[in-house]
């Protein structure tokens, strides 16, 4: 499998990807810096997390203006599968990839521990080794992961099934307290109506070691690996 990793100035988990998908595929991902104008042939295009440009201005904002961005939005409009990843969620969004803006915590103040994951969804390509409805254990890292969006998004996200994670509690009920960071309707992650893009804020490359304290993240990697190579 192919895989291109986008790094943008800021960028810090480029690495924790590559890492992953070499452990899981075998096949070592392509670092792509921003300035870029071509995305080198690609099963997989992963925007990783981060802090872009320090986030300045919106978080993502600058990112998503970058050069190489053209050729990630037009591939992935022709059907290259994308991940993005915290700060890559926030590119993807302000790219217009997905819809919605990431705001502030809720807390204003950066977050940085373990969250669970309820799985909404098993009809994407990274999420086909879960149970709809069981909890994943991951890690989050972000000051900007606060999802945001006028209630007919959201009811259209919902109604179609779009909504992959949410925030939940160890025993899977999504209630105000779970949620990290203030997100509307508790939503870590949703997907485009294809299930090929993926935007979510938590961080499954850091969730694939035991010594981490989870490997619940890994199975995400080996879904899309085991979609695209099938």
């Amino acid at each position: 499998m192919k895989a291109s990793v986008i790094v943008f100035p800021g960028t810090n988990r480029e690495h924790d990807v590559a890492d992953v998908l070499y452990a899981v595929t075998g096949s070592a991902a392509r670092l792509v810096w921003h300035a870029e104008s071509d995305v080198p042939p690609s099963d997989l295009i992963v925007l990783p997390g981060g802090f872009s440009y320090g986030d300045y201005l919106r978080t993502g904002a600058m990112a998503a203006h970058s050069p190489i961005m053209r050729d990630v939005v037009a591939k992935a409009k022709a059907g290259v599968p994308v991940l993005g990843i915290c700060n890559g969620f926030q590119i993807l969004c302000e790219a217009g990839l997905l819809p919605g803006v990431l705001q502030r915590n809720a807390s204003l103040k950066f977050i940085c521990k373990d969250v669970w994951l309820k799985v909404e969804s098993t009809a994407t390509l990274y999420t086909s080794k879960y149970q709809r409805g069981e909890v994943a254990q991951m890690i989050c890292a972000h000051g900007d992961g606060n999802y945001f969006a006028d209630d007919a998004t959201l009811d259209r996200l919902d109604g179609e099934g779009r909504v992959v994670f949410r925030y939940c509690d160890t025993g899977g009920r999504v209630t105000a307290e779970a949620n990290a960071n203030g997100a509307q309707r508790s939503i870590a992650g949703i997907a485009d109506a294809s299930g090929r893009i993926l935007g979510m804020m938590p961080h499954p490359e850091n969730a694939c070691e035991a010594a981490l304290g989870s490997t619940d993240g890994r199975r995400m990697f080996e879904s899309v690996a085991e979609a695209l190579v099938s």
